[in-house]
Order: C-alpha cells, then sequence, then structure tokens
C-alpha cells in the first residue's frame, strides 16, 4: 500500500508541491528516502521512528520506502518529518487512509513525539489555499498560518497524538486565530534631535518619497540618532506591503509567535557583514538583510568600513527591487524593494569638514576614505546631505523641536497623493516617487520653464548622469507632493539639486 500527503518545498518566497509517498512493503526492514534529501531531510528517519516510539506506534519489521516528488526538485530542512510521519501512520492504518488526501502537512518532530515550530508557514498557507487544501502546521506557528485567509482550514498539533486522535474524532482542534504584534509606542522622537534642521528636512522628504539617504558629519553630530527614528515618520504597511514582509520573515524564521505588525522593517547589520548576509545565500540561499528590509529601511552606519564588495553588491536590488541569489543547480529570487539609509564620516579620523581641524594625514585621509564608496553606487543615493557637529548653543537652550507625529502627518499626505497618481495610471498603489519608472517621471514630473531652464544648467555644470537627471526629478516631485501641488517649481527642482551636491563632490575628493 502507498500512502500520499502533500507538503511543500520552498524555492524563496514560493512554496511548490511535493508529493510524499510511503510504501510498506514486505522485505528486510529497512526505512530509506529517497528524492533528493538533504541532509536535514535523511536525518527525519531517526527522528519519526523516536516520535511514532514515543507515541505508542512501533515500526513495523517491513521494508519502509519514503518518496518525495518531483524527484528531481532539491528537499531542504527539517519540516518534512511531520508529513513523513503521518504518510507512515496513515500506510499502517494508524489514521484512516483518505483524511489527508485534502490537507498540506509541514512540521519537524522531537523524539517525545511533539512538532516543533519551522520556518515558512506563510507560504506553505498561501500556497495550499490555492490548492484548495487545508494545512497542518506546528502548534506555534497556527497564528502565523491563519493570516492565509479566513477560508482555509488550519490545524495545529502540539504533537503527533494529537493528530491522530483528531482525525479518529476523539480529540477535535479548533481553527487558530491570526495574532498581531502590537508596536512600540515608544519609538524615538525626532523632537529630541537638538540642531541639524537641514538633515531632519531631509529625513522627512526621504520618508515622503522613499528616497535613498546619505548622512556625512563628524562623530557624534547626531547621524545614528537621525536614522534611529525615521521609523516614526514612516507611513504603516499596506495589506499587500504586509503579506509580502511577512512572507520573507516567516522565511527567515523571524516571526515571533506567528505574530504579524505594519511596522515596517528597520535592518541595522553590523559593518562586518559578508556579502551573503546582506543579499542572500548559504546553503539553502536564505534571505539576507536586503530580503529582511523589503518595504522598509535598510541602515549602513559607518557606510565606508562595509567591504566595497558588499557596498556594491547591493547596486543591483537599489535598481531593480529585487535579489536573485545564483547557485549551480537552482536560482533563487527575493524581494528586495528598499530605503537605503547610510552613515558615514567624512574621513578616518571623523573630523575632517570641521573648522581649524587639521588632520595629520592631510588630504589623503579623506580622500581614501571616501574612494571605498563606488561612484555607481554613490549615483543610485537621491539626498546626501552634510550633518555638521551640534553647537553648544543648540544643547545649552534648544529651540521646541517638531515631533515625529507632525512630520508624519505631513509624510501621509504625500504619500496619499502618490498612492492617487499612481493608481490613476495603473501603477501599483504601494509605488513611491522614488521607485517610479523613468518613462513615467518624464510625464508625471514635467518642470515648468524656469524649472527646466535650472535643471539643464545644473545637469550641465554638475555632469549629471542620465539616472542622476530622474532621481532629481523624482526628489524634486516629491517636495511638490509635500507642499501640496500638482506641478514642480524652480524651487523644487533647486532644493532637489542641492540634494545631490554634497556627493557630487565627494568624486572630486577622491
Amino acid at each position: 500500500m502507498v500512502a500520499r500527503v502533500s507538503t511543500v518545498a520552498f524555492h524563496g518566497i514560493d512554496a511548490v508541491s511535493v508529493d510524499v509517498q510511503v510504501m510498506v512493503a514486505p522485505g528486510k526492514m529497512n526505512f530509506q528516502i529517497v528524492g533528493l534529501p538533504d541532509k536535514a531531510v535523511a536525518e527525519s528517519r531517526e527522528r519519526v521512528q523516536a516520535a511514532l516510539h514515543a507515541s505508542g506506534l512501533s515500526m513495523p519489521a517491513k521494508r519502509v520506502t519514503v518518496n518525495l516528488a518531483p524527484a528531481d526538485l532539491p528537499k531542504e530542512g527539517s519540516h518534512y518529518d511531520l508529513p513523513i510521519a503521518l504518510g507512515l501512520m496513515a500506510a499502517l492504518g494508524a489514521i484512516p487512509g483518505d483524511a489527508l488526501a485534502e490537507w498540506a502537512v509541514l512540521g519537524e518532530l522531537s523524539l517525545d513525539g511533539t512538532i516543533a515550530d519551522v520556518a515558512g508557514v506563510l507560504p506553505a498557507a498561501i500556497a495550499a489555499n490555492a490548492a484548495g487544501k487545508g494545512l497542518i502546521c506546528p502548534h506555534g506557528c497556527g497564528p502565523e498560518a491563519a493570516w492565509a485567509g479566513e477560508g482555509v482550514d488550519i490545524l495545529a498539533p502540539k504533537s503527533l497524538i494529537a493528530v491522530a486522535n483528531h482525525f479518529r474524532g476523539t480529540q477535535v482542534m479548533s481553527r487558530p486565530q491570526p495574532a498581531v504584534r502590537v508596536p512600540a509606542r515608544d519609538l524615538p522622537d525626532l523632537a529630541d534631535v537638538k540642531g541639524q534642521e537641514s538633515a531632519k528636512r531631509a529625513l522627512e522628504v526621504a520618508a515622503a518619497g522613499g528616497h535613498n539617504l546619505l548622512l556625512v558629519g563628524p562623530p557624534g553630530s547626531g547621524k545614528s540618532m537621525l536614522a534611529a527614528r525615521l521609523p516614526s515618520i514612516l507611513p504603516p504597511l499596506s495589506p499587500k506591503e504586509l503579506l509580502e514582509v511577512s512572507m520573507i520573515a516567516s522565511m527567515a524564521g523571524e516571526l515571533q509567535g506567528g505574530k504579524l505588525t505594519d511596522r515596517r522593517p528597520f535592518r541595522a547589520p553590523h559593518h562586518s557583514a559578508s556579502m551573503a548576509a546582506m543579499v542572500g545565500g548559504g546553503l539553502r540561499a536564505r534571505p539576507g538583510e536586503v530580503s529582511l528590509a523589503h518595504n522598509g529601511v535598510l541602515f549602513l552606519d559607518e557606510f565606508p568600513e562595509f567591504s566595497p564588495q558588499v557596498l556594491d553588491s547591493l547596486r543591483q536590488p537599489l535598481e531593480t527591487g529585487e535579489c536573485m541569489i545564483a547557485r549551480v543547480n537552482h536560482r533563487v529570487t527575493y524581494p528586495a524593494r528598499i530605503q537605503l539609509v547610510a552613515a558615514m564620516n567624512p574621513c578616518r579620523c571623523g573630523m575632517a569638514s570641521e573648522p581649524g581641524y587639521r588632520c595629520a594625514r592631510g588630504q589623503r585621509c579623506r580622500t581614501e576614505y571616501q574612494a571605498r564608496i563606488s561612484g555607481p553606487l554613490l549615483d543610485r543615493i537621491d539626498l546626501r546631505i552634510d550633518a555638521p557637529a551640534v553647537s553648544a548653543a543648540d544643547l545649552i537652550r534648544p529651540a521646541a523641536a517638531e515631533t515625529s507625529a507632525a512630520i508624519a502627518a505631513r509624510v501621509a499626505a504625500a504619500r496619499d497623493r502618490q498612492r492617487v497618481r499612481y493608481e490613476e495610471l495603473g501603477l501599483p498603489a504601494s509605488m513611491t516617487n522614488a521607485q517610479c519608472p523613468a518613462s513615467v517621471i518624464e510625464r508625471v514630473a514635467e518642470p515648468d520653464a524656469g524649472g527646466l531652464a535650472l535643471l539643464k544648467d545644473a545637469s550641465e555644470k554638475l555632469g549629471f548622469s542620465a539616472r542622476a537627471y530622474h532621481r532629481v526629478l523624482k526628489v524634486a516631485l516629491t517636495l511638490a507632493d509635500l507642499d501640496g501641488r500638482d506641478d514642480i517649481g524652480r524651487i523644487h527642482l533647486a532644493e532637489a539639486i542641492a540634494y545631490r551636491l554634497p556627493g557630487e563632490r565627494m568624486p572630486e575628493a577622491a
């Protein structure tokens, strides 16, 4: 007899259907798993045998063969334990043979028969819903799976015995409810930042249009403090964005208790991060920091201290909004539509831009330090702001600073204008000005005569690339959205061009 149980294999954030076929046949006692299993899947036979024994079911003195079809698809992870065990129980008659026909199953087994949490339950639940099936998953992942939809049947047992009792009708399990993680209410507020008014303005523009931002200044000027307060002015995730972010977090095993939140991701990796940690990779091609920051912020403090190869690996995700991890036998693509925020000192000693300070190494200190950032990567950053040291006057008697709530209201209004604009053009409602295609931005951000003359003059004198030209238009459109205007004037273009000037001076120093 061959028992069949449906489960999934993960390809990026997509779940591919896998058919677990279990056959118990006469012959010498043996337990074999075939179908390109990795080490974790091959070891599941030991966990399955121990879990069945702990549940009061002995292995038969026969030949047991488990085939994971399709056989040419690599199978990775420990979530195949539960479908293999349930298929074996069905083949032995411990549960009805047709009970599992309408279910997809995944979960890791402990030696005592309990079911441990696994990664990727949310994508698996969505795939099961698309196939018209229910999902059996670990108890701790039930609240996560319940987000796939109210019409999806979800079983979240704690042990193998609970599954068997449910299908026998002696212990019926209730459907888990979606869980929500309450966002922190004590987010750092921009009112705490003393001085740095130009940097605050740039932070507001970056939040309103989703633009990339670079803060340059000496140590202690408040660059990291400003970046840490960006989440307090960003709008919450839309339902579609929330689903995308949660699926990536589920694949990475970072959904605590299966709880979802509409707070935008804010990832701040250390500058010692490897390329695989940043863009994804490893043995199982897991998502990296770029993908975990999808629809949110990737903050890189001490920007030049990152490896130049790691920094240049960000160029493709910043341009395409996705990260492709290529291996010899397969290729995985993760979403990576991020807002890059970086902070750096002007030189290695950090004081090159301060009046009256003379570095012992001279101009070489600044030149070599800034040369660690490539021109193509710098060209993808829309806003470059100098953040000078805060004066004593700003700290002793600071003026009343604007709160994050007030700035967030203006950012939300600008985002609403962008949503309406791009919906009317048939584009995704979640699109921001920074993500707008070049062909569209030339139509929706056409400047007036004065602004066009200014932009042409600036492009010739500063040597703007085609990318820089379009990014200036995008920033100008965001400034117009913040002002509540449909037309782009000379004042908007002048401010947008000014945000690129500090960055245009960096290649000259390098």
